[in-house]
C-alpha cells in the first residue's frame, strides 16, 4: 500500500480497536501573529472527524484562537499519537473550511448539550465566572427547545495534506520513518533516518 491516506486509514482503524481513550485526539499546530506580526506556533489537541481523499476534517468555533489563526494563516500540522501502537502520523498542509452543508450535517449528529455548547461559549475569550458560562447555556436551552440549528460562527475545517509523515518506534530508537510528499499527479516516499 503506497497511498499515504490509505495507510492512515488502516492505521487508524487500528488505533480505535487498541487505543483506551480517543483515537481521533491530535495535536493541532497553528500560526499565531503576535502584536509585531511574528508568527508563533501555538497548539491544542482537536478531535478528527472525517479524513478522506481530500484531506483531514476537524470543526471548531471561527470565533475561537484557532478559528482566527486559520482565517489568519490558513496552514497547520496535525500530529497522531498511538501510545498503544507506538506509531505517530504527522501531518502539514493547506486549511480551508468545508461547506455549509457538511458543517450542517455534522453539527446535526453532535449531543444536544454539545450543540447548546456551541451557542453559549465563546470559545477562547476570557470568562469572568463560570456561572456566566451556566447562564449562557441555560438561554441556549431556552432558545432552542426543540431542533438546534447550526450557529454561523461554528462549521469545519479540512487539511489538505502537503505531506504526511509515519513513524513507528523500534528498538535502540532505531524508528522507522517515510515521509511521503504531495507531487503533481500523486506521491512521492522518502525514508527519513530515525
Amino acid at each position: 500500500m503506497t497511498h499515504p491516506l490509505q495507510i492512515f486509514e488502516a492505521w487508524f482503524v487500528e488505533a480505535q480497536e487498541r487505543e483506551l481513550n480517543d483515537a481521533n485526539a491530535c495535536a493541532l499546530a497553528t500560526v499565531d501573529l503576535d502584536q509585531a506580526g511574528l508568527p508563533r506556533p501555538d497548539v491544542r489537541i482537536v478531535l478528527l472527524k472525517g479524513v478522506g481523499a481530500e484531506g483531514f476534517t476537524f470543526f471548531t468555533n471561527y470565533r475561537s484562537a484557532k478559528g482566527l489563526q486559520l482565517s489568519a494563516c490558513p496552514v497547520a500540522a496535525l500530529d497522531f499519537h498511538w501510545k498503544s501502537l507506538r506509531r505517530q502520523v504527522r501531518v502539514q498542509g493547506v486549511v480551508a473550511r468545508v461547506s455549509e452543508s457538511e458543517s450542517d450535517e455534522y453539527f446535526a449528529t453532535r449531543p444536544r448539550e454539545s450543540q447548546l455548547s456551541a451557542w453559549a461559549s465563546r470559545q477562547s475569550e476570557p470568562l469572568d465566572d463560570r456561572s456566566t458560562f451556566e447562564a449562557r447555556l441555560a438561554e441556549a436551552a431556552e432558545l432552542f427547545p426543540g431542533e438546534i440549528p447550526r450557529p454561523a460562527h461554528w462549521g469545519g475545517y479540512r487539511l489538505r495534506p502537503d505531506w504526511i509523515e509515519f513513524w513507528e518506534d523500534r528498538v535502540g530508537r532505531q524508528h522507522h520513518r517515510e515521509r511521503f510528499s504531495r507531487v503533481e499527479g500523486g506521491w512521492d516516499m522518502q525514508l527519513l533516518y530515525p
